[in-house]
């Protein structure tokens, strides 16, 4: 199923898409008062298997008659982010001498885990604050995002998608001088409206196999990055393992994968974003993340 969070003026609502007709099934009339996507992940085995039948007391909306917003408009904690974990992006960073140490392009031994605050995420459509006086070398990262479904800590890497509940597209918009001026992730990852996602939430079932998917972006039309998830340096369940070693993940938790080269300090000189530009973030089965810098 393809799920999403959207508004029709009256707050968010939880939703199905029916892709082929491009009606949003709302689910609202399901879930007690106020619920979102978590509480229906929270609750999935008991509500998933009904949600994915439509009811009589279904409304229907037009798709493009609805307010978009992000799958999951204020997660639960912040967003988990793998820097450096696609090969030719590791050499893109440490030639552009952002890395730190600088200059390095040797592969990351270890997966790379930093966050981004939950006040980041934003939802298709919206405008990507600049922040003009915070920060000057703007910069966009294409990502499969992995939901946790099935919460857990010490999660082998041999059961890590049994705890997968769905996939999502996150832009992991970076403020690329903070990054380097305050030598770590967390400021330049993290200022609000850098974490678009969406446009909205498909369940692991309908993926399939994850690998097969292409991650691509463009800018204003021209295309920037493409490569597909098998060439992660670090795999999903590697990933889940990793972070779960001592971290209980809970359903819901995000957890974006790393992002391909091409990005705008991969080119010389760098091709920072400015006001106007239009971000497009495609994947195989999940849709296009458009948004647009303020």
């Amino acid at each position: 199923m393809k799920l999403l969070t959207f508004s029709t003026g009256s707050g968010p609502r939880v939703g199905v898409l029916d892709a082929e007709r491009r009606v949003v099934r709302d689910l609202s009339g399901r879930l007690p008062a106020g619920a979102g996507l978590l509480d229906l992940i929270d609750r999935w085995a008991d509500l998933g298997p009904a949600a994915a039948q439509p009811a009589d007391g279904d409304t229907e909306h037009v798709l493009d008659a609805v307010t978009l917003l992000a799958p999951i408009p204020v997660p639960r904690r912040n967003i988990f982010c793998v820097g450096k974990n696609y090969r030719e992006h590791v050499a893109e960073f440490g030639r552009s001498g952002y890395d730190t140490p600088s200059r390095s392009e040797a592969l990351p031994e270890k997966p790379i885990i930093f966050s981004k605050a939950t006040t980041s995420v934003t939802g298709p459509g919206t405008e990507i604050d600049p922040h003009h006086g915070v920060a000057r070398e703007l910069d966009y990262e294409a990502e499969l995002a992995v939901i946790i479904g099935t919460g857990g800590r010490g999660i082998p890497v041999e059961r890590a998608y049994d705890h997968v509940w769905g996939y999502t597209i996150v832009n992991d918009v970076t403020a690329r001088d903070l990054q380097r001026d305050h030598k770590q992730w967390l400021l330049g990852k993290s200022l609000d409206t850098h974490c678009p996602m969406g446009p909205w939430a498909v369940t692991a079932d309908e993926v399939g196999d994850v690998r097969a998917l292409e991650v691509s972006s463009r800018v204003n039309g021209e295309p920037r990055q493409k490569a597909s998830v098998a060439d992660l340096i670090f795999d999903i369940p590697t990933l889940i393992a990793t972070i779960s070693a001592g971290i209980t993940l809970l359903p819901g938790d995000v957890i974006a994968t790393g992002t391909p080269a091409g990005v705008g300090i991969g080119f010389d000189p760098p091709r920072f974003l400015t006001s106007g530009d239009v971000l497009e973030i495609a994947i195989t089965g999940l849709g296009t993340l458009t948004n647009r810098v303020g």
